[in-house]
């Protein structure tokens, strides 16, 4: 079959139907059907505690199948042109928009969202598969003249593995590895955590519409999934994004064949308020993403009595009230290590200025009290605000094995670039945290 007939049929698989998906059964995707297993897990609603419906556990076979299947199918999906690989994400794209407010519900109850943060993180995943489609082709003429022409090309690696964590980014994340691995004319493998996999699984069942068999696949599983699928000789690329000592795994097993890795982990941001800045407007937007804060001594009260206002009056509840602000821990491993961390302020004797050590009377569920500890010293496991020059800050800010991201809060952009670039972090914000676009690179 010529490309041109090839690309037909590719769109001949759109079939311009937006049927709703089942939201109640959750299958594998493996060569362009849906697979079950015959042992399945459940995960929990955290903020009840109930369980969610069955999901595959899926075995070293699988895995093997999905492997051969996206081999196969890596190979013509990268002779199909960039173009069109970029118009079929973007129907994908449109496709999840129609579903988005079953896709919000299906989310807040894996992952304890509040629904209105769902919607957001729908909203942003379609945002970044817009975003990647409409991106220019990366060739490059280095050289043009006569007699010469030098030009720099991306080829497709071919089969391409995306490891997709449970925290609040989960399907903006997802997004974010399908999107870029699919336009640069990979076969992409989905393996979700086995906390949140259910808004996963049905991202790649609602790509069967769109894309070929083997294309875009999705496995669930336990814990030993992601070391089957990073170890595994068929697999060219592996994008994890989860903590440092899985990362490191990660990389060992992937040093088999010389996969190429790309390692997204855990961030410990930190925040610099500088004097600078106005305190009603910016304190309550160090709640998001920021887990560090160093304020300005002569601004520090102000900044922790606007920001323990703030925390103090946010509603604790089921991510689907329409009141919840903060809805629960994601699984009761993270929930037990946040327990520890409270029982070690309160050991400590360490001062609150909002919140609580005691549990939670939010509901049955992984419900902690939003707290803010003032001022706790460097020895402490909670570290957020502390008096600075700018020497001091910069250290304190750097000294942390992580680098993700990090934010300066001042007017003056002189002060804040002078800042920004002795900050050792992948990504760098002016007065905002954590503002993500498909054309920026994150991370480093």
């Amino acid at each position: 079959m010529d490309l041109c007939c090839r690309t037909r049929l590719y769109y001949l698989l759109d079939p311009n139907s937006h049927a709703k998906l089942n939201f109640t059964e959750f299958f594998n995707v493996i060569d362009g059907k849906l697979k079950t297993t015959k042992e399945t897990s459940q995960g929990v609603n955290p903020s009840t505690l109930e369980k969610n419906p069955p999901v595959p556990v899926s075995t070293r076979e699988d895995v093997d199948r999905a492997v051969q299947a996206a081999k196969k199918a890596s190979e013509a999906w990268a002779e199909v042109p960039y173009k069109e690989r970029q118009a079929l994400v973007a129907k994908f794209a449109d496709s999840i928009d129609l579903i988005k407010e079953d896709l919000a519900v299906l989310l807040t109850k894996e992952q304890g969202k509040p629904l209105q943060l769902a919607h957001v993180g729908i909203g942003k995943a379609i945002q970044f598969l817009q975003g990647y489609s409409q991106l220019p082709d990366p060739e490059e003429v280095i050289e043009d003249r006569p007699g010469r022409r030098v030009v720099t090309r991306y080829a497709p690696l071919g089969v391409a593995v995306g490891n997709v964590p449970w925290n609040f980014l989960t399907c903006r994340i997802a997004a974010a590895k399908i999107g870029p691995a699919l336009i640069a004319g990979n076969a992409f493998i989905l393996k979700p955590s086995l906390y949140t996999p259910y808004c996963d699984l049905k991202l790649a069942e609602l790509a069967l519409k769109y894309f070929p068999a083997g294309v875009v696949q999705a496995l669930s599983g336990n814990d030993d999934l992601g070391p089957c699928l990073t170890a595994h000789s068929g697999v060219d690329k592996i994008s994890f994004t989860g903590s440092r000592a899985t990362g490191k795994k990660v990389l060992q097993s992937a040093a088999g064949n010389l996969k190429r890795v790309v390692l997204e982990l855990g961030g410990n941001d930190p925040a610099i308020v500088c004097s600078d800045v106005n305190v009603k407007e910016v304190a309550p937007k160090l709640c998001i993403a920021v887990k560090r804060i160093y304020v300005h001594e002569s601004i520090y009260d102000d900044v922790l009595e606007t920001l323990a206002s703030t925390v103090k009056n946010l509603p604790v509840g089921d991510g689907l009230e329409s009141t919840t602000v903060i809805g629960p821990v994601q699984n009761h491993l993270q929930f037990d290590r946040v327990k520890s961390l409270i029982a070690d302020i309160q050991s400590h004797g360490l001062k609150l200025t909002a919140g609580s050590t005691s549990p939670s009377d939010a509901g049955k569920g992984y419900f902690i009290t939003p707290t803010v500890v003032d001022n706790p010293p460097d020895a402490s496991r909670i570290v957020v605000e502390e008096p600075f020059d700018e020497d001091e800050v910069l250290r304190r800010a750097n000294d942390n094995p992580m680098g993700l991201g990090a934010s300066v809060w001042t007017p003056d952009l002189e002060k804040a670039e002078r800042l920004a670039a002795r900050l050792k972090a992948g990504t760098a914000w002016f007065n905002s945290h954590h503002e993500l676009n498909p054309n920026v690179p994150w991370g480093h």
